[in-house]
């Protein structure tokens, strides 16, 4: 795959996972090492954020390390970034800058809602209307994610690994290349409970992972700093070099 299309959507219809749920292969081979190559020297251990105050803190629920890329950081990231937003529909000033994450061996993130309907989270474009989970490695053993709310139904895809668990429900196998998008808000601006989602821990190899959180408004670049990153990461793509 050359990474110029979104291919191999397969839809699962509401109310199986949250709202129209999309499985696609979104990256190529050569992006998701990309992506890995750049977060590696900077993770540092997840925290979660309380909505109302915004204040950090590190977790129980929340055991992985991750880092955040800048919004078009870089050549690849722009198209990755563009690529999303055309699938979506929703413009590419909407999102987050991807976050990069890192699971070892039975580090996991508890069930939780990415959607907020005030507070901290919202101030900066709004609520977070629908994320894009993108799988940058395989997994050997554990590490799904999963959607304890999803009303268990059998999937006619063979080509994606979700299964539904007894009686409620799904759990999707990471894959190298495969995301996810699943929508956090319906269509009247409410919580989709089945949007709960988490991700089990590892139980052997690792697992590298990508999110995009795409906003309902325009998702402010919070420092002029950014911008001259951005200003000098296009310069070096017109002159054909990397600034150090």
């Amino acid at each position: 795959m050359d990474g110029g299309a979104l291919v191999g959507a397969t839809r699962f219809p509401a109310p199986q996972l949250p709202r129209e749920s999309l499985i696609i292969v979104s990256l190529s081979k050569e992006e998701c090492d990309h992506l890995i190559s750049l977060a590696k020297p900077h993770m540092k251990r997840s925290v979660v954020v309380d909505s109302q105050t915004g204040e950090t803190n590190e977790s129980s629920a929340r055991t992985s390390s991750g880092m955040f890329l800048r919004r078009e950081q870089d050549k690849i990231i722009r198209t990755i970034e563009k690529r999303i937003a055309d699938y979506t529909s929703i413009p590419l000033e909407h999102g987050e800058g991807l976050q990069v994450l890192h699971y070892e061996v039975g580090q996991k993130f508890n069930p939780h809602y990415d959607y907020s309907e005030n507070g901290c989270n919202t101030k900066n474009g709004g609520p977070r209307q629908a994320t894009l989970l993108m799988y940058l490695s395989d997994v050997e053993e554990g590490g799904e994610t999963v959607f304890p709310s999803a009303i268990a139904k059998s999937s006619s895809s063979s080509r994606f690994s979700v299964k539904p668990f007894a009686k409620r429900g799904m759990s999707v196998k990471p894959k190298m290349g495969d995301a996810l998008l699943f929508w956090s808000m319906k269509p009247d601006g409410s919580l989709d409970l089945k949007s709960l989602h988490g991700a089990s821990p590892v139980i052997k190899g690792d697992k590298w992972s990508a999110t995009k959180w795409l906003h309902v408004h325009e998702y402010k670049l919070r420092s002029l700093v950014m911008h001259r990153f951005m200003f000098a990461d296009m310069l070096a793509d017109v002159l054909g070099f990397d600034f150090p």
